[in-house]
């Protein structure tokens, strides 16, 4: 790793690996074999017996149908013959042949739903499983992979992939193994009773059929495919829209925005429209196919029997072998058809799975040790992108117990600091360590847990005040969540609701004011209580009075914490113990607020800008006030 002290010792020894979010490069394989490899830990699982156990029982209760149903024709062909001229004496004998297929009949259906019951809750548990995969695998992803994509076109990716699973492994098992199975036993029966020439034409029209849906198939995937690509852009445009409802509304743009979202719309109809049509093709052909198949079937088993070759029962029995057969043949029309779609659906899906986490815990990486809370950032370079350099080079050691500020114009790289010490990216060079181990050699999630952030844009999950305080810990009580509103002064506010810790706080807190809102986010971080503190522009959107307010609070538990303040407004600063003036990615000077005066340099200018600012604001104050 490189520095730019040459010629010294490497402070910062450990290289954390660092492999992009991006998917895996590793040799890719038939899409069907490899949903089926990925299909089988979820079909069987290695933990779960008595998922394997209902597998089998699913399996054992398919094989029995099958077994029964295929009985149903040589019953129906028995009873048919005792009804011939002569076999009068036997009626007796007939009619119980008919109930015995007739119960084969429900003996086949019934086996049929035990099968679905006993199965169902397999399809449900691999459902599950892997749409909870998915989602802690979107979780271990890097903040650059997040801010790169649509929140509504994931959850939609995942929406249809996961959905596929349980249809797949349905259709596989139930549909798809039976066909061949009960085909494969057509054949043989067909041969020793019909002939060769029987089993070859049924083979050359199953061929056929197979043939022709596969490429009529083929054909509507790449509709379907324009149709959920139009379908995911209408989606991802819709969730986006109104997740910035406010925005929409400044601007006057509903208008704008419905034009927009309706055009997706009109896209996705029109896609969805030849999808659908290419259907009635689809099925037109199938059924010219199987209805070939059995006339010609018929017609060559009327004509033995009109040579004596074939009794009338068998007649019957060829046309109820031919119309079971044809029943799991128009299906596998559908299955296929279902499979392909499901493959395209969980390909995006898959893609999520194999994109790499950017962020990795190092192996046997250990937990963070905080006993001071020391931070030192060491010659630290970073940038978003490679030809886009933030940070160049900073270095600054924050001692235990003390508050830092960082100041300095917009884009020059202060709120990267607070993403690298929580290790959402990870630096170019230079190390970042936290009482002296490098914050890439321990583990992110004891990296975390020790360091507290207050954010300028505190986005709040849509359910209760106390559900958003408490979510600073894991294991917090009520007693915690109370101590921390009281902490954050925000208890008095919370007893004036009607539901008190219950209140809904609305979707991303947009219920409460930004002062209420930031009060929140202090009592999730004085619920978490970390030695390590981040109060990132905490209060540079509030208002003056709210903002002495909130100050306050932020000032007193800032206390006994190694603290770093990132703030624009000067006067939140003054009494920290050191401020860092960031100057295009480099600290342009650092000092008590005093020392960074008596210099007369960027810190002096910007503070003298402020204080212009403040006076013109009170002027302009005064002056609506004498307009009145």
């Amino acid at each position: 790793m490189a520095h730019a002290s040459l010629g010294k010792p490497s402070l910062c020894p450990y290289i954390a690996p660092m492999p992009p979010d991006m998917p895996s490069t590793a040799t890719p394989m038939p899409p069907l074999w490899t949903t089926l490899r990925r299909f089988l830990p979820y079909l069987w699982p290695k933990d779960a017996p008595s998922m394997r156990r209902r597998v089998v029982a699913a399996v054992l209760l398919m094989l029995l149908g099958k077994v029964i149903g295929f009985a149903m024709p040589f019953a129906y062909k028995a009873g048919v013959d005792r009804m011939a001229p002569g076999m009068e004496a036997g009626v007796a004998i007939a009619v119980a042949l008919i109930v015995a297929y007739a119960g084969a009949r429900f003996g086949n259906s019934l086996f049929e739903n035990l099968r679905n019951v006993a199965f169902e809750s397999v399809g449900q548990e691999a459902t599950r499983n892997l749409a909870e995969h998915v989602f802690r695998h979107l979780h271990r992803l890097s903040l650059r992979f997040h801010l790169d994509r649509k929140t509504g076109g994931v959850t939609k990716v995942i929406e249809r992939g996961t959905k596929s699973i349980d249809v797949m492994l349905y259709f596989m098992l139930f549909n798809i193994a039976p066909t061949v199975l009960e085909l494969t036993a057509v054949c043989v029966y067909f041969f020793f009773k019909f002939g060769p020439g029987m089993v070859v034409g049924t083979l050359a029209m199953v061929a056929l059929y197979i043939w022709f849906t596969r490429a009529v198939t083929e054909w509507r995937n790449a509709l379907r495919r324009e149709m959920v690509d139009m379908d995911t852009n209408a989606v991802s445009h819709a969730v986006d829209s109104l997740l910035n409802f406010e925005t929409v509304k400044y601007f006057n743009a509903e208008q704008r925005e419905g034009d927009r979202y309706g055009a997706a719309i009109k896209n996705y109809a029109a896609a969805a429209l030849k999808s659908e049509n290419s259907l009635a093709w689809l099925n037109i052909g199938q059924a010219l196919i199987t209805n070939l198949m059995m006339a010609g079937a018929m017609a060559y088993t009327v004509w033995g029997w009109s040579k004596g070759q074939f009794s009338v029962g068998d007649v019957v029995l060829i046309n109820t072998m031919l119309s079971m057969l044809f029943r799991p043949l128009d299906m596998l029309g559908m299955v296929y058809r279902t499979i392909r779609q499901g493959l395209i659906d969980m390909e995006a899906m898959f893609r999520l799975v194999d994109t790499r986490a950017e962020i990795v815990d190092a192996d046997n990486a250990p937990a963070l040790v905080v006993e001071g809370g020391e931070v030192r950032f060491e010659d630290v370079r970073f940038g978003y992108d490679a030809e886009r350099p933030i940070l160049k080079g900073v270095t600054f050691t924050l001692p235990a117990g003390q508050t830092f500020a960082i100041v300095g114009p917009s884009g020059a790289g202060k709120s990267t600091i607070a993403r690298l010490l929580f290790r959402f990216y990870d630096v170019t060079d230079g190390c970042i360590t936290i009482d002296g181990q490098d914050i890439r050699a321990v583990q992110q999630d004891s990296l975390r847990a020790s360091i507290g952030i207050v954010p300028q844009d505190m986005v709040l999950f849509n359910d209760t005040i106390g559900y958003n305080i408490a979510y600073g810990r894991a294991d917090a009580t009520q007693e915690d969540v109370e101590l921390a509103a009281r902490g954050a002064a925000i208890d008095g506010f919370i007893a004036s609701q009607p539901k008190g810790y219950d209140a809904r706080v609305g979707e991303r807190g947009l219920k409460l004011s930004g002062g209420e809102k930031q009060r929140v986010a202090i009592a999730r971080t004085l619920v978490k209580n970390p030695p390590i503190l981040v109060l990132d522009e905490a209060t540079s959107a509030l208002d003056s009075r709210t903002e002495a307010a909130i100050q306050d609070v932020l000032s007193s538990i800032a206390k006994r914490r190694s603290t770093i303040i990132i703030a624009h407004r000067l006067s939140t600063v003054v009494d920290a113990d050191r401020i860092i003036v960031l100057e295009d990615g480099q600290i342009a000077e650092q000092g008590r607020h005093a020392d960074l005066l008596s210099k007369n340099g960027l810190y002096a200018a910007m503070w003298a800008r402020q204080a212009q600012e403040r006076v013109e604001e009170v002027l302009a104050g005064d002056g609506a006030l004498e307009a009145r």
